[in-house]
């Protein structure tokens, strides 16, 4: 499910006969639960609302979506072959490791 770009994964817990859900696309941890899937769905929209007014009353700012940045550590011979296989194409790093990766989930 997906509310004002926050995405859920949902899993059903058969003993006991409840659907319960995690927002995935945050650090942040927020989980709701539901025994229909209107009810389910209602508790998930109540609880990012729920987590965008405690962030505001805090004075904090949410923890939004994915910003597109992440930290990789990696071996220090691989990162200067990237970076040399990067400059060869004329492309920055930041856009080789991308495609890169573009082209290994396609």
């Amino acid at each position: 499910m997906k509310y004002k770009g926050y995405e859920s994964v949902v899993e059903f817990d058969d003993e006991a006969e409840i659907f319960h859900g995690e927002i995935i696309n945050i650090r942040d941890v927020i989980t709701f639960q539901g025994s229909s899937v209107e009810e389910l769905k209602q508790a998930f929209q109540d609880s990012v609302d729920d987590y965008l007014e405690f962030c505001k009353e805090r004075g904090e700012e949410p923890d939004k979506p994915f910003s597109g940045k992440f930290v990789v550590r990696i071996d220090p011979e691989l990162h200067k072959v990237m970076t040399i296989q990067a400059r060869q194409e004329g492309k920055s790093l930041n856009s080789w490791i991308e495609q890169r990766l573009s082209d290994s989930l396609a």
